[in-house]
């Protein structure tokens, strides 16, 4: 809805919640919990990256969803362009996918 209604940069902040939140998910179930994006992050490399349990251009989405979220979230108006809303709403559920199957949830 805020895609359709050319809110870009709110879009793909929300998208980038969606993996966030799938993230932090995912290291819970691992028994480890973070309070940081930036931690939360580079313990997803380091648990679900480097362990070869999914790949690693699901960190890549992590990494750049942060930071267009930054630009959307902190930017000057407009700073997020629809191109780039629509690639990580793509990256979002892609992530959100891989929750799904890592976490068996339908």
């Amino acid at each position: 809805m805020l895609f359709a209604n050319g809110y870009f940069g709110f879009s793909a902040s929300r998208a980038y919640y969606a993996m966030f939140y799938v993230a932090e998910a995912l290291l819970i179930g691992k028994g480890v919990s973070f309070s940081r994006h930036s931690a939360i992050s580079s313990a997803f490399g380091k648990y679900f990256v480097k362990t070869g349990i999914v790949s690693s251009k699901f960190h890549q989405y992590l990494i750049k969803g942060m930071e267009v979220r930054h630009a959307g979230d902190y930017g000057k108006a407009r700073s997020v362009n629809s191109e780039t809303a629509k690639e990580q709403i793509v990256n979002a559920e892609e992530f959100l996918n891989m929750g799904k199957q890592l976490l068996q949830v339908s």
